[in-house]
């Protein structure tokens, strides 16, 4: 079987090359997480050169599974977000070790699968309005365009005003400056890989300026992490304890709903969502990331999720699972050629996240903004995940919102059961936070 039959490439009007070319720009939107998870897991307590095996291990296996058997053009890997709440507030604060947590990871994963494949999760899915599922593209957007300002100093934190201006003339940011309007003005006039360029041509201008330098010693290395101390180290009587439940709690709803948000976002880009909101293969997607999540909690990594860097080759016209094979194999690559990876700095590539976020913002003049029942969540939903830097948490602004207006409209019939029910599970975890 061709690669043209198995993926449907003429019949999704896309093709190798253009799929290929979105997996490569995937893979360099994504590709920092191979340094920045690998660390906060260190800080967890989970051994270096095992907290890299494991975070490589998971993202290749899993995008591999999104992209062959649920056909997705998005990548999966452990979240950035969940993994900081594992390493500074489970393995921190609240004092649990990390096998304890990677078996409450675990335990997150189950829940979630068995949400999906009892049709709760579709339940769920089915409960939401039409609009407020189409704010989350706009939302996610936001969200992705701060992540993007945020990693090129461009925002940066202030004590007095929460964000701030960065210091602009620092080189870093100017680069990334030059990048965006390099990366748009290839976009504008219609560039084929523009992101990627955009991606490429900061990446050479740092160098050539001295602000990158090429990593010392050698470029290539063939040697594998082991990965013996983190697989199977769960620690189930631990994470059964009553501390856990809250915990476990939040685990999977993030898993759920990061993963909704962003694979409903990049459904809608990619074209998958149908004029009634039906999105094809989505359970297969959300399978794929509950079992992702079991098997990052069995080799020592934490949550996997489903990337919003991946947005970056949905825009670069990604549209198959060849987009998540093309990532994962380069991922593969990357096991192998880190030191290389390691060249391409983020401040590079956060011109193609914001400009993702201004592709996913337009989807604003699709929902009915000017009614006000519906502004008011779609709104909160929208500011709620830069602001908060968590989309689980900006699902909870829409949610709870959306339900209290209807009740306030005297429309509480309009609510289903499940919406009432959702909007109560995150008031809860808010409470209890």
């Amino acid at each position: 079987m061709s690669l043209e039959s198995f993926f449907q490439l003429k019949e999704n009007n896309t093709s190798v090359r253009q799929e290929l070319l979105a997996g490569l720009t995937t893979f360099m939107a994504m590709s920092y997480l191979i340094f920045v998870v690998p660390s906060m897991l260190a800080d967890a307590g989970i051994p270096k050169d095992a907290a890299i095996a494991s975070t490589i291990f998971v993202t290749i296996a899993i995008t591999l599974l999104m992209g062959l058997w649920a056909k997705f053009p998005v990548g999966v890997a452990p979240g950035l977000g969940i993994t900081a709440y594992f390493a500074y507030f489970v393995c921190g604060p609240m004092g649990f070790t990390w096998q304890a947590g990677l078996a409450a990871v675990f335990i997150s994963g189950v829940i979630f699968f068995i949400l999906t494949v009892t049709h709760i999760r579709e339940l769920i899915i089915n409960a939401v309005p039409l609009d407020l599922k189409l704010a989350t593209a706009a939302g996610i957007g936001a969200f992705i365009a701060f992540i993007g300002m945020k990693n090129c100093g461009l925002i940066v934190v202030d004590a007095n005003t929460g964000v701030a201006l960065g210091n602009v003339a620092k080189p870093e940011v100017l680069l990334a400056i030059a990048g965006f309007f390099i990366t748009a003005a290839l976009t504008i006039r219609n560039v084929p890989g523009a992101m990627v360029l955009g991606i490429i041509i900061t990446t050479i201008l740092s160098l050539v300026l001295g602000v990158q330098k090429l990593p010392e010693g050698d470029l290539f290395s063939f040697s594998v992490p082991d990965l013996s101390t983190t697989f199977l180290a769960l620690d189930f009587g631990s994470a059964l304890s009553h501390g856990l439940f809250t915990i476990i709690f939040t685990l999977t709803m993030v898993d759920l709903f990061d993963n909704m948000g962003t694979l409903i976002g990049l459904s809608r880009k990619a074209g998958f969502m149908e004029p009634n909101g039906h999105i094809r293969n989505l359970d297969r997607a959300f399978i794929t990331d509950s079992i992702g999540t079991m098997f990052s909690g069995i080799v020592g990594a934490t949550t996997a999720t489903s990337y919003l860097e991946s947005a970056a080759g949905v825009a670069a016209g990604g549209r198959t699972g060849l987009t998540a094979v093309t990532t994962a194999v380069l991922f593969a690559a990357a096991f192998l050629l880190i030191p290389l990876v390691g060249i391409v700095p983020g401040y590079a590539t956060a011109p193609a996240l914001i400009m993702v976020g201004v592709y996913m913002m337009q989807e604003v003049v699709i929902f009915c903004f000017d009614r006000l029942e519906i502004a008011i969540p779609a709104f909160l939903m929208i500011v709620g995940m830069p602001l908060t830097f968590n989309i689980a948490t900006g699902f909870g602004f829409g949610f709870i919102s959306y339900t209290l207006v209807q009740v306030l409209m005297g429309r509480w019939r309009n609510v289903t059961p499940v919406m009432y029910i959702i909007s109560a599970a995150f008031a809860v975890n808010f409470i209890l936070r």
